[in-house]
């Protein structure tokens, strides 16, 4: 019985915790329905002029889709190296492996300013400021860490005797990974990319450094619409960028209940 109000009350604080970091978020709703010209609450009457606005301009429509390119390119590029990792670590047990998995780690240790600073520094003698390559790139290794976490937690569940039955019946590396290993951690998998994407599309600092004029994501127009004019289009792309990232947190909560029935 004590141990049932205990995982309620853990459970009650949890969602509390949520809600702590979530609501301050959903101001940005009811200001993007204000009928007025500046950033306000909507008094007596709401609006969709600014969501109008929103998808008929070209500016934000080009953000939007610039955020779309960089943020899916970053979640395949960071799922291919971050599932590879995981399998090589995982595979190579020995003292250097630990020691290679913290050094793969480190990006989401080190704070992005300094992160930002790096990357500034290193792309400009390789030509990669303001442009797809640089920012994806920076993205990938920011995002691979969080696919590295996830995919070696599906592989600490994996039966290793699979594997092994798989090279006994004359499967060679590349067919036993392709046909039992990634189908065995697929959830893993998919939640890594998720979360890759999620990392991309909400992503400032790293870009406000590295790009300029070129490339101009959706969270830096945001950014630089706050600190210029107070045009309530502002809110309604946060709203869609909240939207958007909320929904792939929905399904990377899908991916992990489904991965928890499976063991």
């Amino acid at each position: 019985m004590r141990t049932s109000v205990m995982q309620r009350l853990i459970s009650a604080g949890a969602w509390l915790f949520l809600a702590f970091l979530v609501l301050p978020a959903l101001i940005a709703v009811p200001v993007s329905l204000t009928p007025k010209r500046f950033l306000s609450f909507p008094e007596g009457s709401v609006s969709l002029r600014h969501y109008e606005k929103f998808f008929t301009s070209p500016d934000w429509l080009s953000s939007f889709y610039q955020s779309a390119v960089i943020a899916t390119s970053t979640a395949l590029l960071a799922t291919i190296l971050g599932t590879l990792c995981a399998i090589g670590l995982w595979r190579v047990t020995s003292k250097y492996s630990e020691v290679v998995r913290a050094l793969l780690l480190l990006p989401l240790i080190i704070p992005q300013i300094i992160s930002a600073m790096a990357f500034y520094r290193l792309w400009i003698p390789l030509g990669l400021l303001d442009n797809y390559t640089g920012l994806v790139l920076a993205h990938t290794i920011l995002a691979t860490p969080m696919v590295l976490i996830t995919v070696s937690a599906s592989l600490a569940n994996f039966d290793p005797s699979l594997e092994q039955a798989s090279r006994n019946m004359g499967a060679n590396s590349w067919t036993t990974m392709r046909r039992v290993i990634l189908p065995s951690i697929k959830p893993g998998v998919l939640a890594g990319a998720l979360f890759a994407f999620i990392l991309s599309w909400d992503e400032i600092v790293v870009t406000l450094f590295i790009s300029k004029f070129n490339v101009y994501t959706l969270p830096r127009r945001i950014w630089n619409g706050i600190r210029e004019n107070t045009d309530p289009t502002v809110a309604a792309a946060a709203v869609v960028l909240i939207a958007i990232t909320l929904i792939a947190f929905w399904i990377s909560f899908l991916l992990a209940r489904r991965r928890a029935r499976s063991v």
